[in-house]
């Protein structure tokens, strides 16, 4: 039980504050505990970080995951813009999430490349189930493609769009308005006549 309140507390202050920003003495505190405690359940400030990373990934993953398998081939645009709104949602209350999505885009140097091999194998299997369902889509004629991976890349193009403004804009009209644009050019692009 201490290690997830430790972690619980360090995903505040590493989301709020940053890897850097972070005091392993004021985590140890707000624990109740004293700073060299907290090495008995971590080896170091990495350590932690790199666990709350692990479980802010675990996150993301289920519920992406999760949602996608629950979708069927008979509603691809309520589906997609089902998952665009899954992407908001996740993002915008989601402690876990608002750090992951905050270390995916301003990572600590010396742990980029450790974040970033998280970071894309969290894009390529959740690419790989879109992916899958995008042929299915295809193969009932619910959508107009040959291949399913042109439609998979463009619409992870718009999720990343979406991530963007979620990582740097806090204008819910701009970030409503960028995912409606974006959405409408894309649909177009892959439904029937």
């Amino acid at each position: 039980m201490k290690n997830k309140e430790i972690k619980d507390i360090a995903l505040k202050y590493f989301t709020i504050h940053g890897y850097e920003g972070a005091s392993l003495s004021q985590i140890a505190e707000e624990v109740g505990m004293k700073k060299q405690s907290l090495y008995a359940h971590f080896k170091g400030k990495d350590d932690l970080f790199l666990q709350v990373l692990h479980d802010a990934k675990e996150t993301e993953l289920t519920s992406k995951l999760d949602y996608l398998s629950k979708l069927d081939i008979h509603d691809p645009r309520k589906d997609l813009l089902g998952y665009l709104q899954l992407v908001i949602d996740m993002f915008q209350k989601n402690e876990q999430l608002k750090f992951w999505l905050r270390v995916s885009f301003f990572p600590p140097q010396h742990l980029a490349d450790a974040i970033d091999r998280e970071v894309i194998d969290t894009e390529e299997r959740i690419q790989a189930v879109l992916e899958s369902k995008f042929q299915e889509w295809i193969d009932s004629k619910m959508i107009r493609q040959d291949t399913a991976i042109i439609p998979t890349l463009a619409f992870l193009g718009v999720v990343d769009s979406l991530m963007l403004e979620l990582a740097y804009g806090n204008d819910q009209k701009r970030l409503i308005d960028k995912v409606n644009a974006s959405w409408t050019v894309f649909w177009r692009g892959i439904s029937q006549p």
